[in-house]
């Protein structure tokens, strides 16, 4: 089992407005209803490839396979809350450089809050925790933590930024697709 620690080792907020009232938007559908080709679309050519599955005990799951920075990355999104306005997935996310494996645990919370009666802002937060595996990691390849999350906040923000308007864009084809 990895032990998820309480540091911060990046987070990262950006915000996107979109031209659709906040009652025409259904985050939740969206995600777990996302096709490929379109989370490809949402980050190129970071996003490499996507599916939707579900945990053991049966709750929904979201796989996301991206490069982020010089890492290869593996997310294994658990809905914690889904709903219309409001997503947390949370992953242990399997990491992969040139010095081999390890593991982060990532939050992502997907957002959406009312500007006006036919605008929404989407909101797109993502906060990554080290583990007992990637402290352990970082300690076998002598690296500092400081420096770790200095180049995953740099790559993480980087990431962050470019999708946010392209999956708020998504979302609000979804919703008028409706």
């Amino acid at each position: 089992m990895v032990k998820v620690l309480d540091d911060v080792l990046s987070q990262s907020a950006y915000s996107a407005e979109i031209e659709v009232p906040l009652e025409a938007i259904d985050i939740a559908d969206w995600l777990f209803n996302l096709p490929e080709a379109e989370y490809l679309r949402c980050c190129p050519p970071d996003h490499i490839a996507a599916g939707i599955t579900w945990t053991d005990d049966g709750r929904r799951m979201s796989i996301n396979v991206e490069q982020i920075g010089s890492g290869l990355v593996v997310q294994h999104y658990v809905a914690e809350v889904a709903g219309p306005t409001y997503c947390r997935m949370n992953s242990i996310s399997d990491v992969f450089t040139v010095n081999g494996r390890t593991q982060v645990n990532v939050v992502w919370e997907l957002i959406a809050e009312k500007i006006d009666d036919r605008r929404t802002r989407y909101t797109n937060r993502v906060t990554a925790h080290p583990t007992d595996a990637f402290m352990a990691f970082l300690e076998e390849y002598g690296t500092k933590y400081d420096d770790a999350a200095a180049a995953r906040q740099a790559a993480g923000g980087d990431h962050n930024s470019r999708e946010t308007p392209l999956f708020a864009a998504s979302i609000a084809r979804h919703a008028l697709a409706k």
